[in-house]
């Protein structure tokens, strides 16, 4: 015992280590190696392995059937060391119409039912692929996809399927692995098809649009999904929560009504819920039912629910969907592989990983090809070229005393390579009639048109895309059938929208970021000359720099220095009393660290007819239609691509009464052209240049939108000074150009302007200082002067940072001492 305890080779270990260690290498196997499927090829191991096995077997569709317990045993055998049973049970499943949404096993025998009934044992059972699964391992044997060991290196097997079909989406998978779980819905395959045609020609589509496409999941089983929200939520993020319902109709038997069954919710056993019924019936938890019985056959399900005279089908059918199966709830996470990890997908993620899985198969396809038709096509050019010289040919070949020296004396004579001499030696004469010289001459011409043609895919995303985009029609002329699942409204799913009254509302944001929501009945209507009513208490630093009048379902866009844009309905800003403080913005939100409001517009409607415009700090201007931002993600959109170095500086709606667009630079430059000049685009573009800088170092600080030139433009500078000047005043220009100048730069001035503001001599101009002071200005104080002039004294004692409007604040002399620091509305 002493010498044992003394051996060297003794290691202390950790317990708790060895035993974390052991758990986590356990759970990746788990994982990766057995519960959740690729996101590539939609299939776990045991799946993908039982397809090569069968593969390997030479059962394409189309070939005579083996027996199960063939392909059973050579799955374990070669590629699966687990239970027969494990794998039998995956192969019945694979052949099961009812769980598959396009069965991968064509078996023949009794492959179980929708009553549960199991399958018969494998010796009884036969089977071979299906036609689609033979799309699953289209092109396997052309080095598509990376070949691996199996568990005891003795053969190789496929690492992923180079599948023709997104059979994630298609079949989906359901599997329960160490600490998470995957359970995607199957969907239609035309549906799936075109979303991904979709995809394809637009990368960067929304997906509200590619929700008109797959609308909803397509269960084999067909059914009633109940309820969309769930839908939107699962394809948004991963995860949702849907409700299927079974499919029935009402038949009259006499004065008595039937509840007729005809579809059921996916993975719901029949026999099992008739049974449930029974029960809930006998026990006097449903009422109304007098008899029911299963008259289902070889057409289909029909499973007969008979009521009592007096009973409602409504209230039954409510009470069945409650208490039994006939409504089950389908918790969608669509978890899945991707280079060896886990991860929750998105709809149009899983899409485009499978047009990326596609790009790599076709182009390792072509490379395979391409090599095969150049080896091909070099044997071709040396029979050629042994043909125009065969005299001299065979002579060598004479001279020469074993078949090796023929080869080599043919390469040494001729510049043969080693494999052209060998094809020259093994050439038959019958080789040289005229004909086979043509034919040689014939195959030599396509092949050299083939390597050309494959080339071309290689080097022309355009070329691939077109290849992609072919097969996919080839899928959808294959595999094309109706959706087997309804889809209805839930009336959880009514928008909140639809039980808040559309009041009018005044809406105030702090220069701080503070928002809040007042009913406009607040603000009782007064005299002229009242002190008005208190819009806000503010700090000493903050004022109400904007202000809108609007109603409960209108809705408020913030567009961010990021060029992204979120939404917000006036409902769901925090409603508070007059001097409430309000709440801050971003909180109300999803705003990445350091991003910056830039523009905050109003809109009731987002109608074809108007339109928003983006002005960015390096002059680029976009112009896109208001209606593609009406349905928009919680996290926002990108509604500009900005270049590295840019940023957004504002944003307005242009109504159809809009006639030009006006740019103002930090170094008073200035540009005026019509809005006809930018046409259109869509969210994730760059747009057009709007003005070209005259100086080094110069940039946009400010931009607007003018209707007319009557209307007037407030210029100020960074020392104070500023200028009201009719909007006709400034020259129109073409796009793009260098404009006019905006203000007579002077010492006076300072070198740079800090914005423009559209008069309203309604509100006040609110000037914040670069030392955190705040001046308000009356509009009507301000003097009008022409273009190039410097104007005047706007603000004195401190440089300007930035301005704004905000609405008057009207007050008596007697309450002034009391109202001070409060920003004030009056809606007179």
């Amino acid at each position: 015992m002493g010498d044992l305890l003394n051996n060297e080779e003794i290691q202390t270990i950790n317990i708790e280590e060895t035993l974390q260690n052991s758990y986590l290498d356990y759970s990746m196997s788990v994982i990766v190696g057995r519960a959740l499927p690729d996101v590539r090829d939609g299939l776990k191991p045991v799946h993908r392995r039982i397809l090569y096995a069968m593969d390997k077997l030479n059962l394409s569709f189309g070939s005579k059937y083996k027996k199960s317990a063939r392909i059973v045993g050579d799955v374990i055998g070669q590629y699966h060391p687990h239970g027969d049973t494990a794998v039998y049970d995956a192969l019945v499943r694979m052949a099961q119409d009812f769980s598959m949404r396009m069965e991968l096993v064509d078996g023949q025998g009794n492959f179980g039912s929708v009553d549960g009934d199991s399958a018969a044992a494998m010796r009884y059972t036969e089977a071979r692929m299906t036609k689609y699964a033979g799309e699953l391992l289209k092109d396997l044997d052309k080095n598509t996809v990376n070949m691996i060991d199996n568990y005891d290196a003795t053969t190789k097997e496929p690492d992923v399927m180079p599948t023709r079909v997104p059979n994630l989406l298609i079949n989906g998978s359901s599997g329960i692995a160490v600490g998470m779980a995957t359970n995607i819905p199957p969907h239609n395959p035309t549906e799936v098809m075109n979303a991904l045609k979709a995809v394809l020609a637009n990368p960067n589509i929304s997906l509200t649009e590619l929700m008109e496409y797959i609308p909803a999941p397509d269960f084999p089983t067909g059914g009633i999904i109940f309820g969309k929200k769930g839908i939107i939520e699962a394809y948004e993020s991963g995860r949702g929560r849907i409700k299927i319902r079974a499919k029935t109709h009402i038949e009259q038997k006499g004065k008595k009504e039937i509840i007729i069954i005809d579809e059921l919710p996916y993975q719901v056993n029949k026999a099992r819920l008739i049974e449930n019924v029974a029960n809930l019936v006998k026990d006097k938890l449903i009422d109304g039912v007098s008899e029911i019985r299963d008259e289902s056959d070889r057409d289909g399900m029909r499973v007969v629910i008979e009521l009592k005279k007096d009973a409602m089908s409504e209230i039954v059918l409510n009470n069945l969907f409650k208490q039994t199966a006939m409504q089950v709830t389908f918790g969608i996470i669509m978890l899945s592989i991707l280079n060896q990890e886990p991860r929750i997908f998105g709809l149009i993620d899983i899409l485009k990983h499978f047009i990326n899985h596609r790009k790599t198969i076709i182009i390792r396809r072509t490379i395979f090809d391409l090599e095969k038709a150049k080896a091909r096509a070099h044997i071709l050019e040396g029979l050629k070229k042994a043909i125009d010289i065969i005299d001299d040919v065979i002579r060598v070949i004479r001279a020469s005393k074993t078949e090796e020296l023929a080869k080599e004396n043919l390469v040494s004579e001729f510049d043969f390579s080693e494999i052209q001499a060998a094809s020259i030696v093994a050439m038959r004469l019958g080789r040289l009639t005229g004909l086979e010289i043509e034919k040689i001459e014939n195959e030599l011409q396509e092949l050299m048109k083939l390597i050309e043609y494959l080339e071309s895919i290689l080097k022309s995303e355009e070329v691939l895309h077109g290849i992609i985009d072919e097969e996919f029609d080839e899928i959808l002329e294959t595999y094309s059938g109706k959706r087997k699942t309804d889809v209805e409204d839930d009336y959880d799913d009514i928008d909140i929208e639809d039980l808040i009254p559309n009041e009018p509302m005044v809406v105030t944001i702090t220069h701080r970021g503070y928002i809040k929501r007042v009913p406009l009945a607040n603000y009782e209507k007064q005299k002229r000359g009242g002190k008005g009513k208190t819009a806000v208490t503010t700090y000493e630093d903050d004022f109400i720099e904007r202000f809108f009048t609007c109603n409960t379902h209108d809705t408020l866009l913030f567009v961010t220095d990021r060029g992204q844009l979120h939404w917000l309905k006036v409902y769901k800003i925090p409603e508070g009393t007059r001097t409430a403080k309000g709440k801050a913005v971003v909180n109300l939100l999803q705003l990445v660290q350091d991003e910056k409001i830039q523009s905050i517009i109003p809109t009731t409607d987002f109608s074809e007819e108007k339109s928003l415009v983006f002005f960015t700090q390096n002059g680029v201007v976009k112009r896109t239609n208001l209606s593609e931002f009406s349905n928009i993600r919680s996290n926002g959109v990108r509604a500009i691509v900005l270049d590295d170095d840019d940023s957004l500086i504002t944003a307005k709606i242009a109504e159809p009464e809009t006639k030009y667009l006006f740019i103002v630079t930090k170094m008073a430059q200035c540009i005026k052209f019509e809005i006809e000049k930018t046409r259109e685009q869509g969210r994730s573009t760059r747009g057009v240049r709007g003005i070209k800088f005259k100086h080094a170092g110069d940039e946009v600080v400010d931009a607007n939108i003018i209707s007319s030139d009557e209307q007037e433009i407030l210029i100020v500078s960074e020392k104070g000074i500023g200028k009201r000047t009719d909007a006709g005043e400034y020259r129109l220009t073409n796009r793009g150009g260098s404009g006019v100048i905006a203000m007579k730069m002077t010492a006076k001035t300072g070198k740079n302007v800090v914005g423009i503001l559209m008069v309203d001599e309604s509100m006040d101009m609110m000037a914040l200082t670069k030392a955190g002071k705040m001046i308000r200005v009356d509009m009507q104080t301000i003097s009008k002067s022409s273009r190039n002039t410097s104007g005047v004294y706007i603000v004195k004692g401190d440089d300007v940072a930035s301005i704004s409007r905000c609405p008057k604040k009207e007050e008596d002399e007697e309450d002034d001492e009391n109202t001070e620091g409060e920003a004030t509305l009056d809606l007179e």
